[in-house]
């Protein structure tokens, strides 16, 4: 799978670009704040729908302009897809596949297959739960519409029943419709429980040899998945906790509070890991997410790299730059000093400045 090109009108700071992308590796440099992200946001909302960023869509238009446009050409498996996406300052975004527009934007997921890494993600292990419960997501929603049909639903419904026991408050004679939402609520979070629990089981084998590697042999990494509550109790919990949820007006119990655990020879790296512990944890989860997306779908997912090669070490550079030699990789940078002291193959080189990008003649430092 490889992005060949894309399109930008008035995203971002970019008024009109044009870029063909190398099918190896591309190297994004120049200065903070001239936009190179932009373009890994650019390609992130291709394969999405949304930015990384949480930005909303009137976010992403330039600044006195009332529509951006986006158009990347994705190759997978020998097939062109043309992917149009138009953001809108008062209206909702408007998506095409081939020329041809879609009604949902869940049926864009799984065209573009990608993983995101950015120095936020090396703090996964140490923040709170919902950068895991995200993580979770991010990955599950790519991989399986029907997770991502279930979560969609989950939310929704989560919305709607904390609504209502905030609306219970003052008309007390609404709470005869409750056990409507909660029997809906279970149903699709017992899904979302199952499906998760999977999902940490078959990452499990992955990560956990990455990790042996990235340590020199000195560490066994295991991930295990915290459920909030289980599947078979999620009814009952629900009901128990009825009148402490009247009170808080908020649902306290489901797959919205999960979290996920990283142990290592035992112990608790979230809360007794090293920094560097953490940071190699963070590393070997992402690498795990290549390999996981490639098993699935018999197709090498394409790597955004968003400044993350300064926040490592140089073990931890060389074994990441070293694992990615078969995938299409768009990095961004402030300089090539590190690709010039691993020695390692640039395919493509662009400069950024100031929402204007220029290439430069390839290096290739074999």
């Amino acid at each position: 799978m490889i992005i060949k090109s894309m399109e930008l009108k008035n995203f971002r700071n970019y008024e009109d670009l044009k870029i063909s992308f190398d099918e190896g590796t591309n190297i994004l440099f120049g200065d903070n704040a001239q936009g190179k992200t932009n373009i890994l946001e650019a390609v992130y909302m291709s394969g999405t729908s949304r930015s990384h960023k949480g930005s909303k869509d009137k976010e992403m238009i330039r600044f006195g302009e009332q529509e951006a446009h986006i158009r990347t050409i994705v190759v997978k498996k020998e097939k062109e897809y043309q992917i149009d996406m138009h953001l809108k300052n008062s209206r909702s975004k408007g998506i095409a596949i081939n020329r041809v527009p879609i009604r949902k934007a869940s049926e864009l997921f799984g065209i573009l297959n990608m993983v995101f890494f950015s120095p936020e993600d090396l703090n996964i292990i140490k923040n709170g739960p919902a950068e895991r419960r995200k993580f979770l997501d991010a990955e599950l929603c790519q991989l399986d519409k029907i997770y991502l049909a279930d979560l969609t639903t989950y939310n929704k419904l989560l919305n709607q029943r904390n609504k209502l026991l905030k609306d219970m408050v003052f008309r007390p004679e609404l709470g005869d419709t409750l056990p409507i939402w909660d029997m809906q609520l279970v149903d699709a979070g017992k899904k979302i429980i199952q499906r998760r629990r999977k999902f940490i089981q078959e990452l499990n084998e992955i990560v956990h040899e990455i990790h042996y590697k990235i340590s020199g042999g000195k560490e066994e990494l295991l991930l295990s998945y915290e459920p909030n509550i289980d599947d078979s109790f999620f009814e009952d919990e629900l009901y128990r906790r009825k009148e402490r949820d009247l009170k808080l007006c908020q649902t306290s119990v489901g797959p919205h509070r999960d979290d996920l655990k990283f142990s290592i020879q035992g112990v608790d790296i979230r809360k007794f890991g090293s920094q560097g512990q953490q940071r190699t944890s963070a590393l070997s989860l992402k690498l795990s997410e290549i390999e996981l997306v490639r098993q699935s779908i018999h197709e090498t997912p394409i790597l955004l790299l968003d400044d993350v090669l300064s926040e490592l070490d140089s073990n931890r550079q060389n074994y990441l730059l070293n694992s990615i030699h078969d995938t299409q990789t768009i990095i961004t940078c402030t300089g090539l000093d590190e690709f010039v002291r691993n020695r390692f193959q640039i395919n493509k080189v662009f400069e950024v400045m100031s929402g204007k990008i220029v290439e430069k003649d390839s290096m290739d430092q074999d």
